[in-house]
């Protein structure tokens, strides 16, 4: 191994980079210039985002611990996208004077986890997987309580550590039986002494419980309700997709790589977790008037239909999922774009709010619609193709009757996604939310989330692309 294969962590070397230069940006820069590190912090990893989709050759680095691939060099640049959103979406709330004093701070969190999740995506052992899910976690405890004088977001910051610590142990508890089974925690070694035994079933059943909380599934959710509501908008974003995809993207590679030869075992234990994630989600949405919580529970739904593809099991599945994720990341940073602008305008965040909001303000109205339509997956806008292609893997293995499940529950979100939509332009209010002019790096990102939700649904050669570098498994 020579210096020059380190560019295999190309990605991470520069996100590196980039925290140590807001850290230098943090110390030196004088207090009434503190504003500039946000312009800094967006354009530097604006640059980062492009130059991870230029071409990587494919290798391994450490005996094998850090892989990288074409489809995780894809993978990390939609996560990277999500975090690009989510810092021009941020660029307002930032400049608040009670956050004037850590601006640095919130990029340097961010990409902290962003690091941990990449070592999480391109791990090729247990251990490599495990150091970038605490990477990727005890920063986001920091994000969720960034608003310090705030006692929801403090509340937030410590369920989110603590699930997270009691979720780790879990899962670390479960690959300790995969080890002491196996006796190797590189996959590549694991997957060659898998079998149906009860120490590994029952060490698989406590990879998946943990692996559950950080995608949100049920019965594993009571946390994500509470923390997205008590978390500031930004990182309930954040936390809603960059967190979640990154762990559903780690949680489909191990399961493909390690117990693709146990799906005896994996098949009815996710059948099961996707029925109860896809209704309890809906479910609970129904009831739901504060538009975080709302988001929350529709988060989880989403991460429901998330495991008809995964549970397909090979190239389609890992396909299906790679495509729903990036249209996922445009739709639902869309749809938060939006609330925290009205957010931070007006301070409010309630369905009931948004009652006359297309008289005062019709464009992000319609971009809201657009973006819970998609969510909804109502043709002809992305998600709806989306939605298709995960119906489709499962139909390829014959989930007949999870794929009805599925349809009927997503009849379901459209019912109270629509409520937001009749809060919006049939609704009447006294006090509609006043009109306002949205700052020019919110304007960029909702319409890059816009183009994305038009654009990715008709742009076959994505989904093409996504499929031609997904390994085969089948």
């Amino acid at each position: 191994m020579d210096i020059a294969s380190f560019n295999l962590m190309r990605n991470e070397l520069i996100l590196v980079g980039i925290v140590l230069i807001m850290l230098i940006g943090e110390i030196f820069t004088k207090s009434e210039n503190k504003n500039k590190l946000i312009t800094l912090g967006t354009i530097l990893f604006g640059v980062a985002t492009l130059i991870n989709f230029l071409p990587l050759q494919e290798g391994m680095l450490f005996g094998g611990s850090f892989q990288t691939t074409r489809m995780t060099m894809f993978m990390k640049s939609v996560l990277n996208l999500g975090v690009f959103i989510v810092f021009l979406q941020s660029n307002t709330w930032l400049k608040r004077e009670d956050n004037h004093g850590k601006i640095g701070e919130f990029f340097i969190l961010i990409i902290s986890t962003l690091i941990g999740m990449n070592f999480m995506i391109s791990s090729g052992d247990f251990l490599m997987m495990y150091i970038g899910l605490e990477l990727a976690t005890i920063p986001m405890a920091a994000l969720a309580a960034y608003e310090k004088y705030s006692e929801k977001s403090a509340e937030a910051g410590i369920k989110l550590i603590l699930t997270s610590a009691l979720s780790s142990g879990i899962l670390l508890y479960g690959l300790s039986f995969i080890y002491g089974t196996t006796g190797s925690i590189y996959f590549e070694d694991c997957v060659r002494n898998i079998g149906i035994n009860p120490m590994q079933t029952f060490g698989f059943v406590f990879f998946v419980a943990g692996m559950a909380f950080k995608i949100s599934l049920v019965p594993f959710h009571l946390w994500t309700a509470d923390v997205y509501e008590g978390a500031p908008v930004n990182v309930t974003a954040y936390l809603s997709v960059v967190s979640k995809g990154a762990a559903a993207f780690t949680f489909m590679i191990i399961l493909y790589r390690v117990f693709g030869s146990i799906t005896k075992v994996w098949e009815p234990l996710l059948y099961t977790l996707a029925v109860a994630t896809m209704t309890i989600g809906n479910l609970f949405a129904l009831r739901q008037n504060n538009l975080k919580r709302f988001m929350a529970f529709s988060s989880i739904a989403q991460a429901g239909f998330i495991l008809l593809g995964i549970m397909q099991g090979g190239t389609l599945g890992m396909t299906t999922v790679v495509y729903f994720m990036l249209i996922y990341v445009f739709t639902n940073l869309a749809a938060f774009g939006v609330i925290s602008a009205i957010s931070e305008f007006s301070g409010k965040e309630n369905i009931t709010d948004y009652n006359s909001l297309y008289k005062t303000n019709p464009r992000l109205s319609l971009i809201l619609l657009l973006a819970l339509f998609s969510l909804a997956g109502i043709p002809p806008v992305a998600g709806f193709f989306s939605k298709f292609f995960l119906f489709t893997a499962a139909g390829a293995k014959g989930y007949y009757i999870l794929i009805l499940i599925a349809v009927l529950n997503a009849t379901i979100s459209l019912y109270y996604y629509l409520r937001v939509v009749k809060a919006m332009l049939i609704d009447k209010s006294d006090e509609p939310i006043a009109t306002f002019k949205t700052p020019w790096p919110m304007r960029i990102s909702l319409l890059i989330c816009v183009a994305g939700i038009f654009v990715i649904g008709f742009a076959s050669v994505i989904y093409e692309y996504i499929s031609s570098i997904s390994f085969g498994i089948n």
